[in-house]
């Protein structure tokens, strides 16, 4: 498994929290939304989804990875 944090801009409530969770989940990862850090911890397995994949969704959702 690969952790990671992600800064991502855009997230202030807890519909921000559940639309980011909610769609790297989507993914096969999971995923904790620190609004006040304004940070995403990210786990995922390599052989089931990408950094890059996980990056897009989260931006799909309307949020600024940075």
């Amino acid at each position: 498994m690969e952790k990671v944090t992600l800064q991502v801009n855009g997230m202030s409530c807890n519909h921000c929290v559940n639309s980011v969770e909610k769609a790297v989940k989507g993914l096969g990862a999971s995923a904790t939304v620190d609004l006040g850090a304004k940070t995403v911890a990210v786990e995922y397995d390599q052989s089931a989804t990408s950094l890059a994949a996980i990056k897009e969704a989260i931006e799909d959702q309307g949020y600024d990875v940075v």
